[in-house]
């Protein structure tokens, strides 16, 4: 009999996930783990974990299933959280969800799950795990989740084909009203708590207030660009030399030069004589793209967003609309050593091009483009500009339902 040890979390989905997994026979175990403890008593919103152990070991204990704790919360630290701060510092923006999973759930997590014996973890992700055999041997697939409003594969963006194969996702068939009807059928304590929001380590907290209290503050400049900034034309003239066109029109397929590639790539570059002074922030590295909660500036005829931060000289960029042509872009770069494959036999090698369906973001819609590798990275260049392209977060890259690849906005 397989064994399979459960991350159960104190939630309905992995609840469900441990009683599916024992009904098909599996051997199973429920390891919760501990993530954040404040040992400093320095840091508000500490996370109540306990609570969560509770519902994990009353969900053990309705299964009939052996529990068992680990805490992980000095690898959170160094692996997850020391990033996160790192990376604000630096004026980008990461996504701890998708660390956790590579550095935490399906690394220390599963290096504590083999020492108990485990053949897989399981988790309560909403994601499908398929495997393909090959004269090579398996190839594992992830796919999306098959509830579209609770799809979480984007956060897995980062495994590889070993955590894979240790890997199983139970409820990534089911939507997330009949996960409920199951717990409620089997009288989980989970069946009616609610899903947690954001990342543990936050707590109670709101991230930026947070981030205030480990970031230092410095007053800055708030600059509006306006809608009518010159460098905005000047973009679009980059796909069809001699002929005038615009960064909405150029199409994804190429062909482009590297120095094309890179001009598409780079973020706009302002500086504080493009605009005017409309206020003043506590810190650029506490604000990220597309932001508008927090500035604190009022008097326009439309809402102002953050379209830029200026971490070094601490200049904070905005526009004002939604539509402001400053929030969006037409494409990203990543940095070689940055490109993943989950399906590694699927790697472009450099001078290599596909389309594919992307997402810079959880629960963005699938946004079509080409993804274009040469030895400078990945490029990719969407259909249709996208709203918010943020350093630090993940693109990743679709095949139909298969996530096939990702990897760190570079700027």
């Amino acid at each position: 009999m397989k064994r399979v040890v459960v991350g159960l979390s104190g939630g309905v989905d992995s609840s469900v996930a441990a009683y599916l997994l024992k009904e098909q026979g599996y051997d199973v175990v429920g390891l919760f783990m501990r993530n954040w403890h404040d040992t400093t008593g320095t840091l508000e919103g500490d996370c109540p974990w306990y609570d969560d152990q509770m519902f994990a070991e009353l969900t053990a204990k309705r299964l009939d299933i052996p529990f068992h704790f680990i805490d992980l919360s000095d690898e959170y630290r160094r692996r997850v959280v020391d990033y996160m701060f790192a990376e604000y510092g630096r004026g980008r923006t990461p996504n701890p969800d998708v660390l956790c999973n590579r550095e935490i759930k399906f690394d220390a997590f599963l290096q504590a799950a083999l020492k108990l014996g485990a053949d897989y973890v399981a988790t309560g992700h909403y994601c499908r795990r398929e495997v393909t055999e090959t004269a090579e041997g398996p190839v594992y697939r992830l796919l999306a989740g098959s509830d579209p409003n609770k799809d979480q594969s984007y956060f897995l963006c980062q495994l590889t084909q070993e955590q894979l194969s240790r890997a199983l996702f139970p409820i990534g068939h089911l939507l997330k009203p009949e996960v409920r009807r199951i717990a409620a059928e089997q009288h989980l304590a989970t069946a009616q708590r609610k899903d947690s929001q954001g990342i543990c380590f936050v707590g109670k907290v709101d991230l930026p207030v947070f981030l205030q209290q480990q970031l230092k503050a410095r007053e800055g400049a708030i600059v509006e660009i306006p809608a009518s900034w010159p460098g905005y034309a000047l973009r679009g003239r980059i796909a069809a030399p001699g002929e005038r066109s615009t960064a909405w029109e150029i199409p994804a397929d190429g062909p482009f030069s590297q120095e094309q590639l890179d001009a598409l790539a780079e973020p706009y570059r302002y500086t504080p004589e493009a605009g005017r002074q409309a206020g003043t922030h506590r810190g650029a590295h506490f604000f990220t793209i597309g932001q508008r909660k927090g500035l604190g500036v009022g008097g326009y005829a439309e809402p102002l967003f953050v379209i830029a931060s200026d971490v070094e000289h601490n200049v904070l960029y905005v526009g004002m609309g939604q539509e402001h042509p400053g929030l969006y872009r037409r494409a990203l770069r990543i940095l070689p050593e940055e490109m993943h494959w989950i399906r590694p036999d699927r790697a472009l090698q450099p001078g290599g091009s596909a389309r594919f369906s992307m997402r810079i973001r959880y629960r963005q819609p699938l946004q079509g483009g080409v993804l274009h590798v040469t030895e400078q990275g990945g490029y990719i260049v969407f259909d249709r500009p996208q709203r918010g392209v943020t350093a630090g977060q993940f693109a990743a890259w679709y095949d139909g339902d298969e996530l096939v690849g990702s990897g760190v906005i570079h700027r």
